[in-house]
């Protein structure tokens, strides 16, 4: 497994090749060396028997609780549960090894895996995201406690497509407020998605969103203002020409001459003057 083979230690290859001839499962409960029911454990993990695999990593701990193996067997168990789609066992496994072993050279791994086991479970926009938070909050701590960790980059990258899933689930809620009529609880939304989420893919329709009310509304002064931010950010974006035809002649012609508008930017936009 490829996996297996670029994360362990090298607990993983020291092993007994006098195991390695036994096709024979062995009885967790029976008294056998360390190395044996690691052995075992890892060929169980590297034919995909990860309900073994977990059992043996688990029986490592309990035989030989203060050896340098029942840390690793651990993490592996945490692993096996985690590939056999076990998430709550594994997230379980993980924050206990977390709790004990902050030290740990691969306590990097064991949170990226954390989050991991939450990430995997996101759902579509439409259904509750509190794993989407779970699986935020976890890429967040590992990227601030370990940036210069091999698995960073990954979690960097998991942790934006999150965030752009939550920002898609407030947009979700936004679109339906203002279809029903309820245009302050859809301000609130889309502002929130330009406030909280300004690097996802969804604030250009957020911005537009806003033009779109307050026109509605009547204030033109902040939809002018708004759509000067849009056209700023997000130059050519199909947003930006949807709210620019919403604008009467004056507040286009605002636009071009009113620097003060330009020079705003997401961050400013929502503070007082």
């Amino acid at each position: 497994m490829r996996v297996l083979k670029n994360f362990i230690l090298p607990l993983a290859v020291m092993v007994v090749a006098a195991c390695s001839g036994s096709e024979k499962k062995p009885d967790v409960a029976e008294e056998r060396s360390v190395e044996s029911l690691y052995n075992d454990a890892a060929a169980a993990l590297d034919a995909e028997e990860y309900v073994q695999a977990t059992h043996l990593f688990e029986e490592v701990e309990r035989q030989y609780p203060y050896s340098q193996w029942a840390t690793q067997a651990e993490l592996m168990a945490a692993f096996a549960y985690y590939k056999d789609v076990k998430y709550d066992q594994a997230i379980l496994a993980l924050h206990r090894f977390i709790e004990l072993h902050p030290g740990n050279k691969d306590i990097d791994y064991a949170y990226y895996l954390q989050a991991l086991c939450f990430y995997e479970q996101i759902s579509d926009v439409a259904r509750d995201q509190a794993m989407t938070k779970e699986a935020l909050l976890s890429f967040e701590t590992l990227i601030r406690r370990f940036p210069e960790s091999k698995f960073a980059r990954d979690a960097t990258l998991k942790r934006d497509l999150t965030l752009d899933h939550l920002a898609g689930k407030e947009m979700e809620i936004g679109r339906y407020y203002l279809h029903q009529g309820q245009v302050n609880a859809a301000i609130n939304r889309f502002r929130t998605v330009v406030k909280d989420y300004q690097t996802t893919m969804h604030v250009p329709e957020a911005l537009h969103r806003l033009v779109e009310i307050y026109m509605t509304l009547g204030l033109k002064g902040e939809a002018t203002r708004v759509a000067a931010v849009l056209g700023h950010n997000y130059p050519g974006s199909p947003w930006y020409e949807d709210s620019y035809k919403l604008l009467d002649p004056v507040q286009r012609q605002q636009l071009l001459d009113n620097r003060g508008f330009v020079d705003r930017t997401v961050d400013t936009l929502f503070k007082p003057d």
